[in-house]
């Protein structure tokens, strides 16, 4: 790649690998995950729609309008607000390893709507290696009481397994900048009513650190990263764009440690490698394959 590609993409794994922690500092302030989803999803719409409105990716969007509104949900807007529930309960670093697993959920899914090649013995070992490294992370590091927690960071894994597969499909070709601004600014709108009536009794006691972290979410994790996102395709094209998902959850690990103190634990330590050698093991494409690549989701970079 050129230097620009991989700063670009040095930047994009950073950015996309803070946001577990920013959610996480969020829910401990004493703000809802709805809240949390509002605040974020509203100020990156804010930012996103006027830039996509000028380079003219607003209008295309117009005959698959239905199809952005589903994207807007399971892509954004379920996840979103399942990451915060999760985190409420599981540490930063637990929860973005869970998001590891996209990478395996987007090959099954594409092998069950013929998107990808056949599910071959290379395929199948990776898919069996992740999960192993899901049971060892879940069931070294995680107690009962917090099954809900990872049943939550698992439907959130599945939702961002889907965005590719509908902008691969049925919102091929549209600008994915306008995809994304549409989407957030949808969230913000929809998570308004619920936000208001989960919002603390009294919004003066939650620290400035909350505060912080939702606006960092909308500005950085949001608006920023999809600005990133977009330059990165742009220049190193969409079938390398991919790869950062297996640095997000490193970004997001040794974020947890040392700013928020979170232990390392044997099921961090066995689990993680287990995760992404099954990704690549999955995700990887032979050599012979004619089949169509599902590309990367403009929302889908975990988190």
């Amino acid at each position: 790649m050129t230097r620009k590609g991989w700063l670009l993409f040095a930047a994009l794994a950073v950015v996309w690998g803070v946001p577990y922690l920013f959610i996480r500092i969020a829910v401990q302030a004493g703000l809802s995950p709805s809240v949390v989803v509002f605040s974020r999803t509203l100020i990156g719409g804010l930012l996103l729609l006027p830039i996509a409105a000028r380079r003219g990716a607003l209008r295309p969007l117009l005959p698959r309008w239905r199809w952005v509104v589903v994207f807007a949900a399971i892509e954004i807007g379920a996840p979103f607000l399942l990451l915060g529930y999760a985190e409420q309960r599981l540490t930063s670093s637990l929860t973005a390893l869970m998001m590891a697993l996209v990478p395996i959920i987007v090959a099954v899914l594409s092998w069950a709507m013929r998107l990808q090649d056949r599910l071959d013995r290379r395929r199948v070992l990776g898919l069996l290696v992740g999960l192993s490294g899901v049971a060892a992370l879940v069931g070294i590091d995680v107690g009962a009481g917090d099954a809900w927690a990872v049943a939550a960071a698992a439907l959130a894994a599945t939702g961002y397994a889907s965005g590719p597969i509908l902008t691969t499909t049925v919102l091929d070709r549209l600008p994915g900048l306008g995809i994304a601004a549409v989407a957030l600014g949808l969230n913000g709108l929809w998570y308004a009513p619920v936000a208001w009536y989960t919002r603390p009794s009294d919004l003066g006691a939650v620290p400035t650190r909350g505060w912080v972290a939702v606006v960092v979410l909308g500005v950085v994790c949001s608006a920023l990263a999809f600005v990133l996102f977009f330059e990165l395709v742009a220049e190193v094209g969409p079938s390398r764009t991919p790869v950062i998902t297996f640095l997000n959850p490193a970004v997001a690990v040794a974020l947890g440690v040392l700013v928020l103190s979170e232990p390392i634990t044997w099921g961090l330590v066995i689990g993680f490698p287990l995760v992404l050698l099954g990704s690549w093991l999955a995700t990887r494409r032979s050599r012979t394959s004619t089949a169509p690549a599902v590309g990367a989701s403009p929302a889908a970079a975990p988190g």
